[in-house]
Protein backbone atom coordinates (compact mmCIF):
# COMPACT_ATOMS: atom_id res chain seq x y z
CA UNK A 1 0.00 0.00 0.00
CA UNK A 2 2.71 2.43 1.08
CA UNK A 3 4.84 1.79 -1.95
CA UNK A 4 1.89 1.90 -4.31
CA UNK A 5 0.50 5.09 -2.81
CA UNK A 6 3.93 6.72 -2.98
CA UNK A 7 4.74 5.84 -6.55
CA UNK A 8 1.37 6.22 -8.26
CA UNK A 9 0.88 9.92 -7.50
CA UNK A 10 4.41 10.72 -8.67
CA UNK A 11 4.10 8.86 -11.97
CA UNK A 12 0.58 10.16 -12.70
CA UNK A 13 1.58 13.72 -11.81
CA UNK A 14 4.55 13.57 -14.15
CA UNK A 15 2.44 12.21 -16.97
CA UNK A 16 -0.32 14.75 -16.34
CA UNK A 17 2.11 17.69 -16.26
CA UNK A 18 3.27 16.82 -19.79
CA UNK A 19 -0.18 16.06 -21.15
CA UNK A 20 -1.78 19.48 -20.47
CA UNK A 21 1.09 21.19 -22.26
CA UNK A 22 0.54 19.13 -25.37
CA UNK A 23 -3.22 19.59 -25.15
CA UNK A 24 -2.88 23.36 -24.79
CA UNK A 25 -0.47 23.62 -27.72
CA UNK A 26 -2.74 21.48 -29.88
CA UNK A 27 -5.79 23.54 -28.96
CA UNK A 28 -3.93 26.79 -29.68
CA UNK A 29 -2.85 25.55 -33.11
CA UNK A 30 -6.31 24.27 -33.99
CA UNK A 31 -8.03 27.34 -32.58
CA UNK A 32 -5.66 29.66 -34.44
CA UNK A 33 -6.24 27.84 -37.71
CA UNK A 34 -10.02 27.95 -37.25
CA UNK A 35 -9.95 31.64 -36.29
CA UNK A 36 -7.75 32.52 -39.26
CA UNK A 37 -10.07 30.63 -41.58
CA UNK A 38 -13.11 32.40 -40.16
CA UNK A 39 -11.49 35.83 -40.35
CA UNK A 40 -10.36 35.22 -43.91
CA UNK A 41 -13.83 34.15 -44.96
CA UNK A 42 -15.66 36.96 -43.16
CA UNK A 43 -13.42 39.95 -43.88
CA UNK A 44 -11.73 39.41 -47.24
CA UNK A 45 -14.40 41.16 -49.33
CA UNK A 46 -14.41 44.21 -47.09
CA UNK A 47 -10.63 44.19 -46.79
CA UNK A 48 -10.43 44.63 -50.58
CA UNK A 49 -12.91 47.50 -50.39
CA UNK A 50 -10.98 49.27 -47.63
CA UNK A 51 -7.68 48.96 -49.52
CA UNK A 52 -9.22 50.57 -52.60
CA UNK A 53 -10.76 53.38 -50.50
CA UNK A 54 -7.40 54.16 -48.89
CA UNK A 55 -5.62 54.04 -52.25
CA UNK A 56 -8.08 56.44 -53.86
CA UNK A 57 -7.80 58.84 -50.91
CA UNK A 58 -5.14 61.51 -50.77
CA UNK A 59 -3.68 64.33 -52.81
CA UNK A 60 -2.36 63.18 -56.20
CA UNK A 61 -0.98 64.89 -59.30
CA UNK A 62 -0.43 64.02 -62.96
CA UNK A 63 2.68 66.23 -62.99
CA UNK A 64 5.16 63.61 -64.22
CA UNK A 65 2.92 62.53 -67.07
CA UNK A 66 2.25 66.14 -68.08
CA UNK A 67 6.01 66.77 -68.18
CA UNK A 68 6.56 63.75 -70.44
CA UNK A 69 3.65 64.48 -72.78
CA UNK A 70 2.43 68.08 -72.45
CA UNK A 71 0.48 67.89 -75.72
CA UNK A 72 -1.93 65.30 -74.36
CA UNK A 73 -1.95 65.64 -70.58
CA UNK A 74 -2.19 68.40 -68.00
CA UNK A 75 -0.94 68.65 -64.45
CA UNK A 76 -4.14 67.98 -62.57
CA UNK A 77 -4.54 67.87 -58.83
CA UNK A 78 -6.95 65.26 -57.46
CA UNK A 79 -8.11 65.59 -53.89
CA UNK A 80 -10.31 63.10 -52.04
CA UNK A 81 -11.22 62.10 -48.52
CA UNK A 82 -13.76 60.00 -46.59
CA UNK A 83 -17.09 61.79 -46.36
CA UNK A 84 -19.57 59.26 -44.96
CA UNK A 85 -20.32 55.61 -44.42
CA UNK A 86 -23.50 53.89 -45.52
CA UNK A 87 -25.50 51.58 -43.24
CA UNK A 88 -24.14 48.54 -45.09
CA UNK A 89 -20.53 49.66 -44.54
CA UNK A 90 -19.95 51.13 -48.01
CA UNK A 91 -17.47 54.01 -47.92
CA UNK A 92 -18.45 57.34 -49.47
CA UNK A 93 -15.54 59.51 -50.66
CA UNK A 94 -15.65 63.09 -51.83
CA UNK A 95 -13.43 63.81 -54.83
CA UNK A 96 -12.55 66.94 -56.74
CA UNK A 97 -10.13 67.79 -59.53
CA UNK A 98 -8.54 71.12 -60.33
CA UNK A 99 -5.61 72.52 -62.26
CA UNK A 100 -2.64 72.43 -59.92
CA UNK A 101 -2.26 76.23 -59.93
CA UNK A 102 -5.88 76.82 -58.89
CA UNK A 103 -6.82 74.08 -56.41
CA UNK A 104 -9.49 76.33 -54.93
CA UNK A 105 -11.43 76.18 -58.22
CA UNK A 106 -12.27 72.53 -58.91
CA UNK A 107 -13.70 71.82 -62.36
CA UNK A 108 -14.96 68.40 -61.30
CA UNK A 109 -16.67 67.22 -58.11
CA UNK A 110 -18.03 63.78 -57.36
CA UNK A 111 -19.08 61.43 -54.61
CA UNK A 112 -17.70 57.90 -54.89
CA UNK A 113 -19.14 54.83 -53.23
CA UNK A 114 -16.71 51.96 -52.65
CA UNK A 115 -17.97 48.53 -51.60
CA UNK A 116 -17.42 44.81 -52.27
CA UNK A 117 -18.78 43.42 -55.51
CA UNK A 118 -22.01 41.41 -55.19
CA UNK A 119 -21.15 37.76 -54.65
CA UNK A 120 -22.69 36.74 -57.96
CA UNK A 121 -20.23 38.92 -59.93
CA UNK A 122 -16.66 37.88 -60.73
CA UNK A 123 -14.99 40.95 -59.26
CA UNK A 124 -13.74 42.15 -55.88
CA UNK A 125 -14.64 45.84 -55.51
CA UNK A 126 -17.20 48.21 -57.04
CA UNK A 127 -16.39 51.90 -57.37
CA UNK A 128 -19.44 53.97 -58.33
CA UNK A 129 -19.50 57.68 -59.08
CA UNK A 130 -22.39 60.03 -58.38
CA UNK A 131 -23.22 63.65 -59.08
CA UNK A 132 -23.60 65.94 -56.04
CA UNK A 133 -26.94 67.69 -55.56
CA UNK A 134 -25.37 70.94 -54.34
CA UNK A 135 -21.76 70.76 -55.53
CA UNK A 136 -21.02 74.39 -54.64
CA UNK A 137 -21.35 73.54 -50.93
CA UNK A 138 -18.62 70.92 -51.28
CA UNK A 139 -15.82 72.89 -52.92
CA UNK A 140 -12.51 72.24 -51.11
CA UNK A 141 -14.34 69.86 -48.77
CA UNK A 142 -11.17 67.95 -47.82
CA UNK A 143 -9.16 71.11 -47.11
CA UNK A 144 -11.64 72.36 -44.53
CA UNK A 145 -11.67 71.54 -40.81
CA UNK A 146 -14.14 68.74 -40.13
CA UNK A 147 -16.52 71.04 -38.28
CA UNK A 148 -16.84 73.17 -41.44
CA UNK A 149 -17.81 70.31 -43.75
CA UNK A 150 -21.29 68.97 -44.51
CA UNK A 151 -22.17 66.29 -41.97
CA UNK A 152 -22.11 62.62 -43.02
CA UNK A 153 -25.92 62.44 -43.02
CA UNK A 154 -26.01 65.52 -45.26
CA UNK A 155 -23.47 63.94 -47.61
CA UNK A 156 -25.63 60.84 -47.96
CA UNK A 157 -28.63 63.05 -48.69
CA UNK A 158 -26.70 64.88 -51.39
CA UNK A 159 -25.83 61.75 -53.39
CA UNK A 160 -27.28 62.54 -56.79
CA UNK A 161 -27.49 60.87 -60.18
CA UNK A 162 -25.58 57.63 -60.63
CA UNK A 163 -22.95 58.12 -63.35
CA UNK A 164 -20.74 55.03 -63.62
CA UNK A 165 -19.68 51.88 -61.83
CA UNK A 166 -16.26 50.27 -62.28
CA UNK A 167 -15.79 46.63 -61.31
CA UNK A 168 -12.29 45.97 -59.96
CA UNK A 169 -10.52 42.62 -59.59
CA UNK A 170 -7.25 41.77 -57.88
CA UNK A 171 -4.28 41.95 -60.24
CA UNK A 172 -2.40 38.78 -61.12
CA UNK A 173 0.77 38.00 -59.17
CA UNK A 174 3.86 39.77 -60.47
CA UNK A 175 2.01 42.84 -61.79
CA UNK A 176 2.66 46.32 -60.41
CA UNK A 177 -1.01 46.88 -59.71
CA UNK A 178 -3.23 45.81 -56.85
CA UNK A 179 -6.58 46.12 -58.62
CA UNK A 180 -7.75 46.83 -62.15
CA UNK A 181 -11.07 46.94 -63.90
CA UNK A 182 -13.49 48.85 -66.06
CA UNK A 183 -17.12 49.74 -66.55
CA UNK A 184 -19.35 46.93 -67.85
CA UNK A 185 -19.54 46.41 -71.64
CA UNK A 186 -21.48 49.21 -73.28
CA UNK A 187 -20.49 51.73 -70.62
CA UNK A 188 -23.00 54.24 -69.25
CA UNK A 189 -25.20 56.92 -70.87
CA UNK A 190 -23.41 60.22 -71.48
CA UNK A 191 -24.42 63.14 -73.67
CA UNK A 192 -21.54 65.57 -73.29
CA UNK A 193 -19.88 66.87 -76.47
CA UNK A 194 -21.90 64.61 -78.74
CA UNK A 195 -21.32 61.41 -76.80
CA UNK A 196 -23.96 58.73 -76.38
CA UNK A 197 -22.05 56.65 -73.85
CA UNK A 198 -18.85 56.71 -71.79
CA UNK A 199 -16.38 54.12 -70.53
CA UNK A 200 -14.02 54.12 -67.55
CA UNK A 201 -10.91 52.08 -66.79
CA UNK A 202 -9.28 52.21 -63.36
CA UNK A 203 -6.03 50.73 -62.06
CA UNK A 204 -4.87 50.90 -58.44
CA UNK A 205 -1.10 50.49 -58.12
CA UNK A 206 0.94 49.34 -55.12
CA UNK A 207 2.35 52.80 -54.34
CA UNK A 208 -1.11 54.44 -54.17
CA UNK A 209 -0.72 55.58 -57.76
CA UNK A 210 -4.01 55.70 -59.65
CA UNK A 211 -4.46 55.31 -63.41
CA UNK A 212 -7.82 56.39 -64.79
CA UNK A 213 -9.05 56.48 -68.36
CA UNK A 214 -12.46 58.08 -68.97
CA UNK A 215 -13.68 58.39 -72.55
CA UNK A 216 -16.88 59.36 -74.36
CA UNK A 217 -18.08 57.86 -77.64
CA UNK A 218 -20.82 58.71 -80.13
CA UNK A 219 -23.32 56.31 -81.68
CA UNK A 220 -20.81 55.30 -84.34
CA UNK A 221 -18.12 54.43 -81.79
CA UNK A 222 -16.00 57.53 -82.45
CA UNK A 223 -14.26 58.96 -79.38
CA UNK A 224 -15.50 62.50 -78.74
CA UNK A 225 -13.89 63.29 -75.39
CA UNK A 226 -11.20 61.92 -73.09
CA UNK A 227 -7.47 61.26 -73.59
CA UNK A 228 -6.71 59.07 -76.61
CA UNK A 229 -3.15 58.04 -75.80
CA UNK A 230 -3.89 56.25 -72.52
CA UNK A 231 -5.05 56.79 -68.94
CA UNK A 232 -4.14 59.70 -66.72
CA UNK A 233 -1.50 58.71 -64.18
CA UNK A 234 -1.99 60.26 -60.77
CA UNK A 235 0.80 59.93 -58.23
CA UNK A 236 0.69 60.84 -54.52
CA UNK A 237 1.91 64.28 -53.58
CA UNK A 238 5.44 64.41 -52.07
CA UNK A 239 5.42 64.02 -48.30
CA UNK A 240 7.03 67.44 -48.05
CA UNK A 241 3.87 69.09 -49.38
CA UNK A 242 2.33 71.39 -46.82
CA UNK A 243 -1.16 69.90 -46.80
CA UNK A 244 -3.62 69.10 -44.07
CA UNK A 245 -2.97 65.61 -42.70
CA UNK A 246 -6.71 64.93 -42.86
CA UNK A 247 -6.80 65.50 -46.62
CA UNK A 248 -6.95 62.69 -49.21
CA UNK A 249 -7.66 62.17 -53.00
CA UNK A 250 -8.31 60.04 -56.34
CA UNK A 251 -9.03 60.02 -60.18
CA UNK A 252 -9.02 61.50 -63.86
CA UNK A 253 -9.34 64.16 -66.63
CA UNK A 254 -9.41 64.73 -70.41
CA UNK A 255 -8.22 67.03 -73.26
CA UNK A 256 -8.00 70.81 -73.11
CA UNK A 257 -11.10 71.39 -75.26
CA UNK A 258 -13.27 69.80 -72.58
CA UNK A 259 -12.03 72.15 -69.89
CA UNK A 260 -13.52 75.31 -71.35
CA UNK A 261 -17.08 74.06 -70.80
CA UNK A 262 -19.02 72.40 -67.99
CA UNK A 263 -17.99 68.76 -67.94
CA UNK A 264 -20.60 66.05 -67.57
CA UNK A 265 -20.51 62.32 -67.15
CA UNK A 266 -18.35 59.66 -65.61
CA UNK A 267 -15.76 61.06 -63.22
CA UNK A 268 -16.39 64.57 -64.53
CA UNK A 269 -17.81 67.73 -63.10
CA UNK A 270 -20.33 70.25 -64.21
CA UNK A 271 -19.95 73.70 -62.74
Amino acid sequence: MGTGSGSDPESSSSGWSRAPGLVVKTLVLIGGAVLLKRLTKSTTRWDHSHVVSRSLSGEKFSKEQASRDPDNYFNIRMMSCPAAEMVDGSQVLYLEQAFWRTPQKPFRQRLYMVKPCPKELKCDVEVSSYAIRDAEEYKNFCDRPKDQRPLPEEVIGDIGEHLTTIQLSCCDRGKRCLYEGSAPPGGFPNSWNGASYCTSDLTVLKNNEIHLWDRGFDDDGNQVWGPKEGPYEFKPAPSSSSINNDVFSPLNIFPQSTLDKPIKGSFILQE
